[in-house]
């Protein structure tokens, strides 16, 4: 029988009503309690190394996560991480770049009810997270609503719905249906094998600040943001990528904040399909001041896929070449 670690962070799927609100209360051996059915799939560990609201979650948390996850691969077939919906999609973008090849399925769930209503999501998104953990994939996935998606490209859609996630920019990897998972994509990772080490890169730099861009938006706003020790700047623009050049030009200030060795990447407002700046006069100028585009990467995984690569080096050249790689299936798609 397979082994799987269960790393409790708090959520949702953990909470109970106090005083002040809904907060988790609940521990990850409460949660398998839930699910008897899970006992039948594999041998469980647990483990809580947080319990919090996951709007609380911060880069330094998806570090934890990293280094426990690293830990326990030797260990364990699979890790399901049950956590917090606000900021799900963010922690499995930032762990498929920090945890690479991991040979094994590394799974994050949670729910939009706490573990406790029987009407809820939670227990049948727990099981799926763990029918996910015993199956042959390898890499960082998310699963909800009975949706198993690639980390790099989930994201929450829906505040309130069950269906909170989607895949964007990819497929969707699989589904589980009559508890068993079907496998639907070949956009997937390699399980651990003779040729497949799997590695740590756990360091960030969270001094990253994405904006929006709107009409009206002064240059000089952006020329604040250089004050406050910031290392990247993320201009979420209208469609395919570009910026104003004529009233309120921005170009001066992007060319200024690169030369001053400070990062900004243009990528958009509209959640689904890539930017593309080589098409309108707006965005081909702005490519001329050196800022980077950003493809088919969600939002989200463009924030944390900044965040790590500003952690690899200080060098801008360096900064840009990694953000056109690709690292965890990011750039892949459609």
């Amino acid at each position: 029988m397979k082994k799987v670690l269960l790393l409790a962070t708090g959520g949702t799927i953990a909470a109970a009503e106090t005083d002040e609100g809904m907060n988790p209360q609940l521990t990850p051996e409460d949660l398998i309690a839930f699910v008897p059915e899970v006992a039948e799939l594999c041998q469980i560990d647990c483990k809580t190394i947080l319990n919090v609201d996951s709007t609380n979650v911060q880069p330094e948390d998806w570090q934890l996560m990293a280094r426990e996850c690293y830990a326990a691969l030797p260990d364990y077939d699979g890790i399901v991480i049950s956590h917090g919906t606000d900021t799900l999609s963010y922690s499995a973008s930032a762990l498929s770049f920090m945890l690479q090849n991991p040979g094994k399925p590394i799974v994050l769930t949670g729910s939009q009810k706490s573990i406790s209503d029987p009407e809820g999501d939670a227990r049948k998104n727990l099981l799926d997270a763990f029918i996910t953990a015993v199956s042959d994939l390898a890499g960082v996935y998310a699963v909800f609503y009975g949706k198993v998606m690639l980390g790099s490209h989930t994201v929450k859609i829906r505040t309130e719905s069950f269906d909170a996630f989607e895949s964007v920019n990819a497929p969707l990897v699989g589904r589980i249906e009559n508890k068993k998972l079907l496998l639907l994509s070949d956009l997937k990772y390699d399980r651990q094998n003779e040729g497949i080490t799997p590695k740590l890169a756990a360091e960030l730099d969270p001094r990253v600040i994405a904006i929006r861009l709107t009409p009206g938006f002064e240059p000089e706003w952006l020329r604040h943001l250089a004050k406050l020790d910031i290392r990247g700047i993320i201009i979420g623009t209208y469609c395919l990528g570009g910026l104003p050049f004529k009233s309120r030009d921005l170009l001066p200030v992007v060319r200024d904040l690169l030369d001053q060795g400070i990062a900004v990447v243009m990528g958009t407002q509209v959640p689904f399909e890539k930017t593309d700046p080589t098409i309108y006069e707006v965005g081909i100028r702005a490519l001329k001041t050196g800022v980077i585009p950003t493809g088919l990467m969600t939002g989200v995984a463009v924030v944390t896929k900044l965040m790590w690569a500003l952690g690899q080096t200080n060098d801008l050249t360096e900064i840009r070449e990694i953000m056109a790689q690709d690292i965890a299936l990011e750039t892949k798609g459609e």
